[in-house]
Parts: C-alpha cells; sequence; structure tokens
C-alpha cells in the first residue's frame, strides 16, 4: 500500500511541476525580475506564496512526500496555477488519489468487444465508426469506420492505437487537419485518461516508443495539458473520398474498463455527407452529385472484430 501511495504522490507532483512551468511570473501580478530563470515559469517559492502554503511543504508535495493535502489547499493551487476545466479537475483526482482517499485505481482496460457492442457497430452505418481502449487502442470498427482510418488495419492489432497511428503512420500525419491542434488534443486526452495509473504497462510502453521515435509527442507530452475528449469536430484529407468536415460523438461503454465508442456524421445534404457516405464502399471520389444513400443491402458482410484475444 505504501508503494501505491508513493506512486500517487509522485504523479501529483509531476503534474504540480509541469503546469507550474507553463505560468509566467506576469501571467499571475509578479515581476518577471533581471536575468534569465534556470526554469520556465514560476518558482516554487512564488507559486507557494500564491497559494497560501510553506515552501517547505510545497517542496515536499512536488516531491511526492507530502500526500495529504487538503481541499483548501488544492484549491489554492489550481487558482495560482490558472487552472480550469479539465485540468483543475484533474488535480483533484490526482490529490484524492495521493491522499488515499480513493482506495482503487481504475480496472486495467479491457481488449475484449462484447456481441452486443459489435451489434450496435453494425446498426449505425452507413456513420463510420469504432471503439477504442482506454489508452486509444482501436477494438473494432465497423466497415465506413475501417475505411476513415486508411492505412491503421495494415498493423498488427496491438500496434493499432490512433495516437501511434497519428504521430508514426504517414497517412496518419495527412489525414487531419490541422495536424498540429489534432496530435495536441490527443496527447492531452491520454495524459488526462493516463494519470491515475500512470505506470499501467500498456501505457508506458505506447509513451515510451512514441518518446524514443516522435519528438513532437514527446514535447507535448511533457508540457502535461489535460482534455477529456467527449466529441466535437475534425477536418480530413482523405486520399479515398476527398475533403470532409464530421463532427464526432463519444460515448463510454459501461462494464468495458473504459472503452469508449466514436461515432462520426456530416450535416444531411451537404457534400460531407457524401464523402462520409462513399466510405461505405470507398468508391473513388466522383464530380459533386445529389445525396444518395446507399443501399444497406448491397453490403452485408460481417463485421469484423479487431480486439486482440
Amino acid at each position: 500500500m505504501a508503494a501505491a501511495t508513493d506512486v500517487r504522490g509522485t504523479e501529483l507532483g509531476r503534474y504540480l511541476k509541469a503546469r507550474r512551468a507553463q505560468v509566467r511570473p506576469e501571467d499571475v501580478g509578479l515581476p518577471a525580475g533581471a536575468g534569465l530563470r534556470r526554469t520556465p515559469g514560476l518558482r516554487r517559492e512564488e507559486l507557494a506564496a500564491l497559494a497560501g502554503v510553506s515552501v517547505d511543504y510545497y517542496i515536499r508535495l512536488e516531491r511526492g512526500r507530502e500526500t495529504n493535502p487538503s481541499p483548501a489547499v488544492v484549491d489554492a493551487l489550481g487558482r495560482a496555477l490558472r487552472l480550469r476545466g479539465d485540468a483543475y479537475e484533474r488535480l483533484h483526482e490526482l490529490a484524492e488519489l495521493a491522499s488515499g482517499r480513493v482506495s482503487e485505481l481504475p480496472a486495467c482496460s479491457d481488449h475484449t468487444v462484447r456481441d452486443s457492442i459489435l451489434r450496435m457497430l453494425e446498426s449505425v452505418r452507413p456513420l463510420p465508426a469504432y471503439v477504442v481502449s482506454r489508452y486509444n487502442r482501436v477494438l473494432a470498427a465497423n466497415p465506413p469506420g475501417r475505411r476513415l482510418l486508411p492505412g491503421l488495419w495494415d498493423w498488427p492489432e496491438h500496434q493499432r492505437n490512433l495516437t501511434r497511428y497519428l504521430f508514426l503512420h504517414p497517412v496518419g500525419r495527412t489525414l487531419y487537419e490541422p495536424w498540429e491542434d489534432t496530435v495536441a488534443l490527443s496527447v492531452a486526452h491520454l495524459r488526462a485518461v493516463a494519470g491515475a495509473d500512470p505506470d499501467d504497462p500498456e501505457l508506458t510502453t505506447l509513451v515510451g516508443e512514441l518518446m524514443l521515435k516522435s519528438p513532437q509527442f514527446a514535447r507535448l507530452w511533457e508540457r502535461y495539458d489535460v482534455c477529456e475528449r467527449g466529441g466535437g469536430q475534425k477536418f480530413f484529407r482523405h486520399p479515398k473520398v476527398g475533403p470532409m468536415t464530421l463532427t464526432y460523438e463519444v460515448m463510454r461503454l459501461a462494464r468495458t474498463g473504459d472503452q469508449r465508442m466514436v461515432v462520426y456524421q456530416a450535416a444531411p445534404g451537404t457534400l460531407d455527407e457524401q464523402a462520409m457516405l462513399r466510405l461505405e464502399s470507398a468508391a473513388p471520389r466522383p464530380e459533386p452529385t445529389p445525396v444518395s444513400h446507399p443501399d444497406p443491402a448491397s453490403d452485408r458482410h460481417r463485421l469484423r472484430d479487431a480486439s486482440a484475444t
């Protein structure tokens, strides 16, 4: 139990240090001071003063030696660091874990996709849809969902991870626009879901590979930005069906170890919808024509489960 508490306290400390580095003195009404700072952002003593705690206490907190900050202290630190939304919630979650007020870490991700969920994937066609694990491994997809991510399925099942795809696959680096914004959100989401269990083997393997192979990932990972993604909009430059802007919704699946279903759609009657519908058959891009919905009876092949066994 002591080892688990140390890990949790260390993760809280890493979060505080990373967020402290992103706040400039002038952002919080402090003078920048003369000369160059050895580290970016606020100094420990500056943050401690802003939060109303002693420097010694804050240093112990950042180093993982103090693991029981009160809610009032956590609130004060969040305000001093100018945290909002998901970043503020993450600070409180890590403090809860460090203190032991939350006694268990989330269950490890399960890579088995239930039959009922596979039927759901099939039922939303022609909308592209897929299921991912906590750490963005693609476990299953319907046919248009597979065609939405060209090249991903050339990789072995255990490597079919959306974050890996964005940084390391040549198509993944050109499919989304702007790529820089897409990868920043992807890394922030990975940070958000990883915070409670940073030593999960699946996560450490993925992060270790990307830190080694992608300087862009390493830079974003060290920023410690967090963002829980529940939906939004993406612009694609798809090599088969052309450009399209799709909205997406993310649904957490109960009793799955934090699996999520992602479903894409487009506004009816638009060129975006025409492009999306062509994913059903992956037909070459034609000249713009009136919207026509494909006949579901023309494509009855079964959904192939991409989950690991």
